[in-house]
């Protein structure tokens, strides 16, 4: 065989050795079973309506992402906040609501990406009539994943639902007890 036969069949051989072997860290990978992990509900500080949290997981240092799958209620939706280093939103059902500050609410619905890039104030949730999941993913950046701010007004959530942007939009008790809140404000006292 000539020299170079000899030394690409040397390193396609080690390539493919590399492949089949297993890894020398494959005893410490972790699998968090489905049957194991915990449901719990959202801070109720930073989400306005009923939010639940499966599945959460935070990797260990020096790696740094973080995620989990967030359900939300007809409804619910988090308040204003910040990603030091963004976040990445996969929709797995439903359709759901978001919105950059200063920018135009949009709809984003199952199987939607969401790109939310570092340092960006934004919200999202549920729509006002239907259920919305994602799956969460971010990275920490100096232990710090997300900086939470003020609460979203309620009545601009809740105009939605009478300003057309919600097709085929029937009324439920959130936005009937929105209208019925705002036309006590309007009586005078």
């Amino acid at each position: 065989m000539k020299p170079a036969l000899t030394r690409a069949a040397c390193l396609l051989c080690a390539a493919f050795a590399s492949l089949t072997a297993p890894a020398a860290s494959a005893a410490s990978q972790t699998i968090l079973r489905a049957a194991e992990q915990q449901s719990a509900p959202v801070n109720p500080a930073n989400f306005t309506g009923a939010a639940r949290s499966d599945g959460a997981f935070r990797q260990q240092a020096p790696a740094r992402v973080y995620g989990g799958w967030v359900t939300f209620e007809p409804g619910s939706r988090t308040h204003w906040h910040i990603h030091p280093l963004g976040q990445t939103l996969i929709v797995t059902f439903g359709a759901g609501l978001t919105q950059v500050e200063g920018g135009p609410v949009r709809e984003i619905r199952a199987g939607d990406i969401v790109i939310c890039p570092p340092g960006v104030k934004h919200w999202h949730g549920a729509k006002p009539n239907q259920a919305m999941q994602h799956i969460a993913i971010g990275e920490r950046a100096e232990n710090e994943q997300v900086q939470w701010l003020e609460k979203g007004s309620d009545e601009k959530y809740l105009q939605l639902c009478v300003s057309g942007f919600i097709k085929n939009f029937r009324i439920n008790s959130t936005c009937s007890r929105s209208k019925r809140l705002q036309s006590n404000k309007r009586r005078p006292s």
